[in-house]
């Protein structure tokens, strides 16, 4: 078990961080879930966001910035041929 002050701070703090992306990611997963199901006027409507909570995790690190792009572009083909 850790005895530094700092050191127990780092594992609440980290145990949070962790909480947050986790959230973070699941609810963005949803929505591009919701996204790839909606017609082509809700798509439409929904992409910026979701392209925006997107690039928010890759900002973050949550997801490699190369996950961020393919996601990107896929969710783009796939409104696109809506």
């Amino acid at each position: 078990m850790a005895n530094h002050k700092s050191a127990l701070k780092r594992i609440r703090s980290n145990e949070s961080k962790r909480l947050r992306n986790r959230y973070q990611h699941k609810t963005t997963r949803n929505a591009i879930k919701k996204l790839r199901e909606a017609d082509k006027k809700e798509a439409e409507g929904m992409l910026p966001s979701v392209v925006s909570m997107i690039d928010k995790l890759a900002k973050n690190n949550i997801i490699h910035d190369n996950k961020a792009a393919n996601l990107k572009s896929k969710l783009t083909k796939h409104v696109a041929a809506l």
